[in-house]
């Protein structure tokens, strides 16, 4: 055991257990394109995957043009068969999912009883397979509360994670995809559901590779929110915006329904989700959990919030989101850890 990591032996498909994952140990799967030039390995929820191949402003420009793509082999896969699967689904799920198209891409949660975000799920159906892709470690977790819910609906569930890999491209790639393929196509880019077998084909045909630093940073330039990250055992919907990509207002029967309607119809958050420009003169980005403060109340005020993730953006600087308080003014400057911030609204209070 070495830094609290469970090395495997190399019969398991090169994966390696940590503890990361809320439950129990995560299988952290290894992926054989960290053997590219210039592959440095990632670290935490991204452990897996490279974090970059040795130019990270580059690799955000190729992907903000549309070339390269983004292995994203680490997060989990689950499918969901059976005639009635998207009925079901449209049951459990906060998204309306009864009569989704095939080939549309949509993203949904899961909530528990109180209305706490637990499961952040993005999908698509292609007709007899409901296809989906979750953070690295929760499709366990995911699988068990979907089967505990199956009763007598005529479907079942699986962990193909084993089996298929995500591969991200970016908005205008041109690279092709077998039409068999599983492909979610967003206004962000395509997220395709490879083969591992074909991964290291498809990944030499898409090159060039790009980390998925890259991604995040557009990720965070685009306020949208990441479970996880963004999360925590009390984040709500309405916080982080997700109302609008994946949470339907006009449907009910879903875990945690209650929860969303009452705060919808108060309009009270607790807290709120914020963009912010932080001051480039200092060296280290304030990581996940920074505390965030009044600069007027100075670096020993009390946090009216945390940080939830940061990077370095190839046009913008250095960039970062934030939970704060919902009742911090709109329009005062922040100190993240101890770095100056100006902040933009995400979610209004």
């Amino acid at each position: 055991m070495t830094d609290g990591v469970n090395m495997t032996d190399g019969a398991n498909d090169g994966a390696v257990a940590d503890g990361a994952a809320a439950g129990g140990v995560r299988e952290i799967r290894r992926s054989p394109l960290l053997s590219l030039p210039g592959a440095v390995p990632a670290e935490g929820p991204d452990e897996g995957v490279a974090a970059h191949y040795g130019d990270l402003f580059r690799e955000q420009r190729a992907l903000a043009d549309g070339s390269g793509f983004v292995d994203l082999s680490h997060r989990g896969v689950v499918t969901v068969t059976g005639e009635d699967r998207l009925s079901w689904l449209h049951l459990l799920l906060t998204q309306h999912v009864e009569k989704l198209p095939p080939r549309q891409a949509t993203e949904s949660l899961i909530l528990t009883a109180h209305g706490h975000i637990e499961h952040a799920l993005y999908l698509v159906d292609d007709g007899a397979t409901t296809w989906m892709h979750v953070e690295p470690g929760t499709q366990e977790a995911l699988l068990a509360y979907l089967e505990s819910m199956k009763f007598f609906y005529r479907v079942e569930t699986a962990d193909a994670t084993g089996a298929y890999a995500v591969v991200h491209l970016p908005a205008g790639s041109i690279v092709t995809t077998p039409s068999e393929w599983a492909v979610r196509e967003t206004a962000y880019g395509r997220d395709v559901f490879v083969p591992r077998a074909e991964l290291e084909g498809f990944a030499a045909q898409a090159a060039p590779p790009v980390g998925v630093l890259a991604l995040e940073a557009l990720r965070i330039e685009a306020h949208r929110p990441r479970l996880g990250l963004e999360t925590d055992h009390r984040t709500i919907p309405h916080e982080l915006g997700w109302l609008d990509s994946a949470v339907h207002l006009q449907k009910g029967c879903y875990r945690g329904q209650e929860t969303v309607a009452r705060v919808q119809n108060l309009g009270r958050p607790p807290r709120r989700l914020v963009f912010l420009h932080l001051d480039g003169s200092e060296v280290r980005l304030p990581g996940h959990g920074a505390p965030v403060r009044l600069a007027a109340d100075g670096p020993d005020g009390r946090p009216v919030g945390f940080v939830t993730s940061s990077a370095r953006h190839w046009e913008l600087g250095p960039v970062a989101l934030a939970l704060v308080k919902r009742n911090t003014p709109e329009d005062a400057v922040l100190l993240a850890e101890e770095t100056a911030a100006s902040q933009e609204t995400v979610v209004a209070p």
